[in-house]
């Protein structure tokens, strides 16, 4: 395993990476992927083993069945990916470090070889990601760190089912196995907002329809809950992102920015407080999420994952619910250049 990690530490050295602070990071990240690799074991050997324990067989089985449905209800990739696991013994499998300027909502990129340039940057270990996160912090970014529960290689390694993806439910289950073999189906280069939405597309119409093929519909109404739910989250970070950018590019001085800043972001505290005791009947799901720390960098984060979503799903219904043409049709916009993907995603009219 060691001369396997020397071999790819070798590629990623010689594929330009400069630097001495470069090469530990990705040989660092390299190691934590090479250690979780080598941990794997079999998901069917585990099932059969009397030894496994009767929650976590459970919980493996139901992982088999949905890594079949993929595949063959939403023609994603058939290979050896999510067919084996690892206890990674901790909350998180990485924690992903995301940086903005103190007066912006673009945030910070980093570049790396085969994945593009991402809006942030990923670690194996907590305390890295904390050291680097404070770095930043120093630098004038607005930072926010968040635990990440799986993470795909986009094929280029059988990536397993890990402890972190056994979750509350099988719908949590079958979201995280749709979402990261959605990578592996389709990934731009360097469009970190284009890949995500499209995968949160895939995850999203996949539940509904392994839902609803099991018959599962109380499942299913609890899961077109959370969604409506999460739109209305996303639609209020929506404004809020609005109005900081009104402040941002103002004439104030930074000292007035600053201050309509925070009560820019204490308006959006009492508005969710607002929408969760009257709209959401009091669901309380997302308080933790305002409870925290808010920044750009955190904002920025999240629009990420969400601003696309909605004109992924209206060009799946233009596909009719068909996989591969839904496939074929993003595939075409993926290939123009990246400032005309957006724009082309939302006029789209027909599966073409």
């Amino acid at each position: 395993m060691k001369r396997v990690f020397r071999l790819i530490v070798a590629a990623v050295m010689a594929s330009g990476v400069a630097g001495c602070t470069s090469i530990s990071y990705y040989a660092k990240s390299l190691e934590g992927h090479v250690q979780i690799m080598a941990a794997r074991k079999n998901v069917g050997t585990l099932i059969k083993d009397p030894a496994t324990p009767e929650a976590l067989r459970a919980k493996l089985q139901s992982a088999s069945a949905i890594r079949r449905y993929a595949t063959e209800a939403l023609a994603l990739p058939d290979n050896s990916s999510y067919r084996s696991y690892v206890d990674i013994g901790r909350e998180a499998v990485t924690w992903a470090v995301f940086a903005a300027p103190q007066f912006s909502l673009t945030p910070r990129t980093w570049c790396f070889p085969v994945f593009g340039c991402v809006p942030y940057r990923g670690y194996f270990d907590r305390k890295e990601a904390a050291e680097n996160a404070i770095a930043l912090q120093k630098e004038g970014f607005d930072v926010h760190v968040t635990g990440v529960t799986a993470y795909s290689t986009l094929g280029w390694s059988s990536d397993p089912l890990l402890s972190t993806m056994l979750g509350p439910d099988d719908t949590f289950l079958a979201s995280l196995i749709f979402h990261e073999l959605a990578h592996q189906r389709l990934y731009v280069k360097g469009d970190s907002a284009f890949n995500e939405a499209f995968a949160v597309a895939v995850e999203t119409s996949g539940v509904r329809k392994w839902l609803r093929a099991g018959g599962n519909l109380a499942g299913l109404r609890r899961y077109e809950a959370d969604r409506r739910r999460r739109a209305d989250f996303l639609g209020l970070l929506a404004t809020t992102r609005e109005e900081l950018q009104q402040v941002y590019q103002s004439t104030r001085t930074p000292e007035q920015k600053a201050a309509a800043k925070a009560a820019t972001i204490e308006t959006l505290r009492a508005r969710y407080r607002l929408m969760r005791d009257r709209r959401w009947a009091g669901y309380r799901g997302y308080d933790g999420w305002f409870k925290a720390p808010i920044n750009n960098a955190k904002l920025a984060a999240t629009a990420v994952y969400g601003e696309q979503v909605p004109a992924f799903l209206r060009l799946f219904d233009l596909c009719s619910g068909d996989y591969p043409r839904f496939y074929a049709a993003v595939q075409k916009i993926a290939d123009l250049p990246q400032p005309a993907r957006a724009g082309a995603l939302a006029a789209a009219k027909t599966c073409r």
